[in-house]
């Protein structure tokens, strides 16, 4: 059997085999100390790329976000997200169950953005009845608005708009590196407003797990504590570190080619017969296609059938499901999903 094309997420990535390689030869040290030279590069090197003064290597995105927030908020402030962020949606609650931070959601446009005279009316007046505005979350690429991008222009304007406020500004940047890729922009840009960011090494960098939280030292120093208060505090890590800065050093400048893949896929399906993109082609590396009731099965069914020909793909609604292309998503994988989906479909 061929092997699998598995297209249900970017986290499916595996380390190439020069990551590995590096990961065998790292340095290491015992990080709790602030010691693991590798981890220490690699903070200062994420650090550099978003523009920010210092960064915490972590083990994942959901733990960046929760400990940008818990670094930055006390228990009964309000943090103003969209109600289809990831902090929202896929992160178990954290803020609140942990942090008693109370989300304050508004409504995501299908670009990814809030609208920011909602976001300005949502800022509560100094009083005793209410809670404390605290901090505005934006996500960028945004996952559940179909992989889109936040303009330059649009981050410094709810980061002009947050601080008039005094509002902190955090992005979640799981995947800002594809949104540099597709804006053709750095990703320091992308994260200039914002007094807070987090990237993910373990997506489409093809690294095998962690993040990084970047900030002001101040901020990044309060971070460390709760890092550890989160039992994320890790010792000889530099083996994991030394992936995220092949990551960096690499699979940064190959985006594109996902990016490609994702839109010749797309083209590949649309013009079959039920096939709908309701939220637009992919502007990355996620293809969310949908299919009208004159298919007779659903989106379940057919993600049923398309794993019976060797391909995984994930339901994200009845008649909708995600595609997403990454490293180990070639050509000939896109022409064998778009021939599955012709059989499927006929």
């Amino acid at each position: 059997m061929q092997p699998w094309i598995d297209l249900r997420s970017d986290t499916v990535t595996q380390p190439t085999p020069e990551m590995r390689s590096l990961m065998a030869s790292a340095a290491v040290g015992d990080d709790v100390y602030g010691e693991d030279p590798t981890i220490n590069r690699l903070q200062e090197m994420a650090a550099e790329r978003m523009g920010k003064e210092a960064g915490l290597f972590v083990p994942s995105g959901t733990m960046g976000n929760l400990i940008a927030v818990l670094a930055q908020c006390q228990r009964g402030d309000e943090v103003i997200m969209g109600n289809l962020g990831h902090t929202f949606l896929f992160e178990g609650g954290g803020i609140s169950a942990l942090g008693g931070v109370f989300p304050h959601t508004l409504l995501n446009r299908g670009d990814g953005t809030l609208d920011l005279d909602e976001v300005r009316a949502a800022v509560r007046p100094a009083d005793v009845h209410h809670p404390i505005s605290r901090m505005l979350i934006l996500e960028n690429t945004h996952n559940r608005c179909g992989g889109v991008v936040l303009s330059p222009e649009y981050t410094r304007a709810a980061g002009a708009l947050a601080h008039e406020h005094d509002l902190f500004l955090h992005i979640d940047g799981a995947r800002i590196f594809n949104a540099a890729a597709a804006l053709a922009v750095a990703p320091a840009e992308l994260a200039a407003s914002a007094d807070s960011i987090t990237f993910c090494l373990s997506k489409g960098l093809c690294a095998p797990v962690g993040s990084v939280l970047c900030g002001s030292r101040a901020m990044i120093e309060r971070a460390r504590r709760i890092r550890k208060q989160l039992g994320g505090g890790m010792r000889q890590a530099g083996v994991l570190a030394a992936a995220g800065i092949y990551a960096l050093e690499h699979m940064t400048a190959r985006l594109a080619d996902d990016h490609r893949r994702a839109a010749r896929l797309a083209d590949g399906i649309q013009n079959l017969p039920g096939v709908v993109f309701e939220m637009g082609l992919p502007p990355t590396n996620m293809v969310f296609s949908s299919f009208t009731q004159d298919i007779p099965y659903d989106a379940a069914e057919i993600v049923k059938r398309l794993k019976e020909q060797g391909i995984l793909a994930g339901v994200v609604a009845e008649r909708r499901l995600r595609m997403v292309t990454h490293y180990w998503i070639d050509d000939a994988s896109v022409d064998r999903t778009i021939e599955a989906f012709r059989q499927i479909l006929k």
